[in-house]
């Protein structure tokens, strides 16, 4: 995403301690072009999901958990991911899901934390994730952004995006918090439906976590 210079510009005051922020919504809401925004205004952001993939292949601790809960198939000879085999058993079986979830999550949330300690001076940070109110982890942040978009919308946006079928996507989106329920527990909510403007949502936003009291 382009950044133009007002929005580069447009925070530049250290804090002495950070807000911790988290961003969640439903698949296809557009959670990542909301961070992209953030992000332009000077706003760190650790994405959860993203960085979960990278350390199931660069932690060696949790390759190996992984090899032994789930077997040596779990990664191909060049060391990358078997995310094929692995999703061929963990979406069929909801406890193999389960312990999947019990591996990947506390390396993620030591890595949060990492991440956490190299962006102290930042106004707030937030933490972009899927499943943060279905995992537990908006409990460990401050305030919650919830990202909303249509259901209609959304099922239009994945299919495009990972040609896919509807009926895929619907499964997918079954597997995550009703949108509602989301709503009702953030502090924020954004509304990505291609008619409310994005930028002035976060911005507001923005200047409620950077107000001091």
């Amino acid at each position: 995403m382009r950044c133009f210079g007002f929005f580069i510009f447009g925070y530049h005051q250290q804090a002495d301690m950070s807000i911790h922020v988290g961003i969640t919504g439903g698949i296809g809401s557009g959670k990542t072009t909301i961070c992209q925004i953030f992000e332009c205004i000077g706003i760190p952001v650790y994405y959860a999901d993203d960085r979960a993939k990278q350390l199931m292949v660069e932690d060696d601790q949790l390759r190996q958990a992984i090899r032994l809960t789930f077997g040596e198939e779990s990664y191909a000879e060049n060391g990358q991911l078997n995310r094929t085999y692995l999703a061929n058993i963990v979406f069929k079986n909801p406890e193999q899901l389960r312990q999947l979830n019990a591996l990947v999550h506390p390396a993620v949330f030591q890595d949060g934390i990492d991440w956490q300690a190299k962006h102290t001076n930042a106004p707030y940070t937030l933490k972009e994730a899927a499943l943060l109110y279905e995992s537990g982890s908006f409990r460990s942040l401050d305030k919650m952004i919830c990202v909303y978009a249509p259901k209609k919308l959304r099922l239009e946006r994945v299919m495009n995006r990972d040609s896919v079928s509807r009926e895929v996507v619907q499964a997918r989106m079954n597997k995550q918090m009703a949108d509602r329920e989301k709503m009702m527990l953030s502090n924020f909510v954004i509304t990505n439906n291609g008619e409310n403007a994005l930028v002035e949502q976060v911005l507001q936003i923005h200047r409620t976590l950077t107000q001091r009291t």
